[in-house]
């Protein structure tokens, strides 16, 4: 067995319209088919690829993936990192950009709606 790539994230939420509207709009992924479990969610997709899913929840709202888990991020690897930045500056989202040392590689950090990390890395090229 050989271990080829992280196939998905899955969150547990609070706010599951939010979440939706967030990850389609800000970072452009899709929601699509999602099989017909007795739960409610919805599983967002980059192409093909559901990479994102979202599961709701009602109670209490969470604080962060760091209450329950200790997963600290999750990073997507993507293009066109002019666009998004300027799509993250005109919805006034908070990010920070990041130059991994030694590499090509530019980060963009910031939070899903449940304060979820996230890094969106870039090709430096890009």
């Amino acid at each position: 067995m050989r271990i080829e790539r992280l196939d998905h994230v899955n969150i547990v939420t609070n706010a599951l319209p939010d979440m939706v509207a967030w990850y389609e709009e800000v970072l452009g992924l899709s929601p699509g088919a999602r099989p017909d479990f007795p739960f409610p969610g919805a599983w967002m997709y980059a192409g093909d690829h559901a990479v994102v899913h979202l599961v709701g929840r009602e109670g209490p709202p969470s604080v962060g993936s760091e209450v329950k888990l200790k997963l600290e991020h999750f990073a997507l690897s993507a293009t066109g990192l002019t666009a998004f930045e300027e799509r993250l500056t005109s919805r006034q989202i908070q990010y920070d950009r990041t130059e991994v040392p030694g590499t090509r590689l530019i980060q963009i950090h910031l939070a899903d709606p449940d304060g979820n990390h996230i890094h969106i890395d870039f090709d430096e090229a890009d």
